[in-house]
């Protein structure tokens, strides 16, 4: 009896912080996110699920890129280093489409290199996050500012 109490309320509480935290209104915000560590990308989906925004996981950038062209994302969260397509072809794809051409796409990744950062924000992204650098927290807080904008 206690545990479908709680559940009911925290099922209330957690529907308030959905609709009071997305940033498009009432509707959830979705995100791709496209990375290759299954681990991490649990990690950043469940953050970004507590707070309110929907989130796809592809696990390549082929299929990342196919996701993106079925189902337009409010925002994207880019790897790097990904099997089959890396993210700065994924990226060129996505800026060359001109229904995806205007959805932000956040670089998260663990290469650091001047040269990589460069080339990211030169082919569009919006943002480049090193993973190391960032928590997941920090990282929503980026993709909320990014959507802001």
């Amino acid at each position: 009896m206690f545990a479908k109490g709680w559940q009911k309320i925290y099922t209330e509480k957690r529907y308030r912080l959905i609709f009071k935290l997305s940033p498009m209104g009432d509707e959830m915000v979705n995100v791709l996110l496209v990375e290759d560590d299954a681990f991490l990308a649990n990690i950043y989906k469940t953050k970004f699920e507590m707070e309110g925004f929907k989130v796809r996981v592809a696990e390549n950038g082929e299929i990342g890129l196919k996701d993106a062209k079925k189902k337009v994302p409010d925002i994207i969260l880019l790897d790097i280093l990904l099997p089959k397509m890396d993210g700065f072809t994924v990226l060129e794809h996505l800026k060359e489409d001109d229904e995806l051409k205007s959805v932000p796409v956040i670089l998260l990744t663990n290469l650091g290199q001047k040269d990589d950062v460069e080339k990211g924000l030169a082919l569009g992204a919006a943002d480049y996050l090193i993973k190391a650098h960032f928590k997941p927290s920090e990282t929503v807080d980026k993709v909320k500012k990014v959507l802001a904008k």
